[in-house]
């Protein structure tokens, strides 16, 4: 029994209460995710059934690598019988038109033998009115398909500015993501296009000459003035542009825009512990801190382990990697309950209930639930291995090690078309950064001392091993983002836009470490009350029927829109 006072003493001093203070910053794909991703995968597979051959349109031409897409245009199979034929709503109101890209921006013909694909956008045309200055409000698809930013274009952002403005909508969908995709697979060199000056150019390129079917009017830039608007990721691509494009871009909105690239991202969780109902927030640091201590003792170690169904997880950092993702439902709040999710809140609900199972040993004076004869847990901890057990491990159909592990580098070596977790990964890589870690020692943590920067970057290693045209450096090569203006990037009519609770508000211009600014019609800089993750891209088409602060932030950006239209307007007629 001295082992149990000792480690009841133990468990009561962590979880006395928390004390507040620190910093923030941001999270991101690491290796444990990529597993997730092959669980979420697998039922998403096996609940669909294949439509048509199951393949997926790759649209390429004059191909003579044996890595890039082949000519004539070809079918690649997704496993999502994900057909030609428009499967949403969405995608039937506002069908896929194509333009055509080279592979490589920066390359003469004879160096890359003018290989060139198909880059994918969708236009709403619903509020188009022709005339000299009618602007193009255009959406920044970012890393995922443009598929998921159809709704930006049917009732959000680009609804909106169009519908105040009589522009004309469009989403630009990121090249690698969604359907335009140049290549034949996901290698290490076949991914070296993948990269922030190659994608911009990508922009500048169908800015200056597309020619959007159906409408008879030039809408190409500069001739008409063009709005970019881009949120998170995409946000940083959108000041981006006004920066490198200045000529090309009348006017960007950077809503949560990740201007700041940064190698590690402790902060991100910080954030979360500070803005989270302070009872969740004690929880999550109480039960992380008793965790790490269990782990330490090689008697408790496994029992600890066991208690969440993963005590055949070799490896520690896999362990309370698998913990640490819950936290990311907090980023998955949206004001617009027709499309945010409650995880964040069922999670915290799941955490503060009171313990009600009979046939667990329950120690009632001292509130510990008994995991043997000389080892208990607060009721918090208990609560968090049901809900991982619940929402994680139940969904493992092999081995645990084989699900959750992350040391076996053959995992992550598939480079087929359909290994999407590779792309974002690639860039996080190369060039973006944000590994989820621990903060420094003594500091307020909800995540384990466990998570170092040397675990969450490993995946780039096993991930993408050296090319014979590329290799991946051994950490992100940050600088090249963070020359293009970093916290203090602005510009006349470059618009900054974050939320006040946003995980991801340290690496953008409203972060702490960044210097604070005057709000104005030409220079917006503005912070959404209660904000999370670009709230402001989310929109209602009776927008009375939003928030206040959201209605507020997007009478404001009507009203500097408006305005930047009227200069470019004043500025045409003194040309002439």
């Amino acid at each position: 029994m001295a082992r149990l006072g000792a480690l009841i003493a133990l468990v009561s001093f962590f979880a006395g209460p928390a004390t507040c203070g620190g910093i923030d910053q941001i999270r991101l794909l690491g290796p444990q995710a990529v597993n997730l991703w092959r669980l979420q995968n697998a039922r998403t597979l096996a609940a669909r059934t294949p439509t048509r051959d199951a393949t997926q349109r790759v649209l390429v031409q004059q191909d003579n690598d044996e890595n890039l897409n082949s000519n004539p245009p070809y079918e690649v199979s997704d496993g999502f019988g994900d057909s030609d034929e428009p499967h949403s709503e969405l995608e039937r109101k506002f069908p896929a038109h194509w333009f055509t890209q080279p592979l490589d921006h920066f390359a003469s013909y004879s160096e890359d033998g003018g290989h060139t694909f198909q880059q994918r956008y969708w236009l709403n045309t619903r509020n188009y009115r022709p005339r000299p200055d009618a602007p193009v409000i255009v959406l920044d698809g970012g890393e995922t398909s443009g598929v998921d930013r159809l709704p930006f274009l049917d009732t959000g952002i680009v609804e909106i500015l169009t519908r105040a403005t009589g522009g004309l909508g469009v989403v630009l969908e990121h090249r690698y993501y969604g359907r335009s995709m140049p290549v034949n697979n996901l290698t290490t060199d076949s991914l070296r296009w993948l990269n922030n000056a190659q994608s911009a150019a990508d922009s500048a390129n169908f800015m200056a000459n597309v020619k959007f079917p159906g409408i008879e009017e030039d809408l190409t830039a500069p001739s008409h003035p063009w709005i970019y608007y881009g949120g998170s990721y995409a946000g940083a691509r959108a000041a981006h542009m006004k920066i490198l494009y200045p000529d090309l871009v009348w006017g960007a909105i950077a809503s949560s825009g990740v201007t700041h690239a940064s190698i590690e991202n402790w902060e991100y969780m910080e954030v979360i512990r500070r803005a989270a109902d302070p009872r969740c927030s004690h929880h999550l640091q109480s039960s992380i801190e008793i965790i790490d201590a269990l782990l330490d003792v090689p008697v408790s170690r496994t029992a600890i382990k066991a208690l969440f169904g993963l005590e055949a997880l070799e490896h520690d950092e896999d362990f309370v990697s698998l913990l640490e993702s819950p936290l990311g439902a907090w980023q998955a709040k949206v004001w617009d309950p027709e499309v945010g999710s409650t995880r964040w809140d069922e999670f915290c609900d799941f955490l503060d209930k009171p313990f009600s199972d009979p046939g667990v040993a329950y120690n009632e004076e001292l509130n510990l639930v008994m995991l043997t004869e000389d080892l208990g847990v607060p009721v918090p901890v208990y609560n968090y291995a049901r809900y991982i057990n619940k929402n994680y491990v139940s969904q493992c159909t092999s081995s645990i090690e084989d699900c959750f592990g992350t040391y076996d580098d053959a995992k992550f070596q598939e480079t087929s078309l359909d290994q999407t977790w590779r792309l974002w990964l690639f860039q996080v890589c190369t060039e973006w950064g944000y590994f989820s870690t621990a903060p420094p020692p003594g500091h307020p943590r909800i995540v384990s001392r466990r998570l170092t920067l040397e675990y969450e970057s490993k995946i780039c290693r096993q991930a993408y091993p050296p090319g014979k045209h590329f290799v991946v450096p051994p950490l992100p090569n940050v600088a090249v983002v963070n020359a293009l203006g970093d916290y203090d990037i602005e510009a006349d009519r470059l618009a900054i836009i974050d939320g006040e609770v946003d995980p991801w508000r340290p690496v953008t211009p409203h972060s702490k470490y960044a210097r604070d600014r005057a709000d104005t019609i030409l220079r917006p800089f503005k912070l959404i009350r209660n904000g999370v993750h670009h709230y402001d891209e989310y929109g209602r088409r009776n927008m009375s029927e939003e928030p206040p602060e959201i209605q507020l932030i997007h009478e404001e950006m009507i009203g500097f829109v408006s305005s930047w239209l009227e200069d470019w307007k004043a500025e045409k007629s003194d040309m002439n």
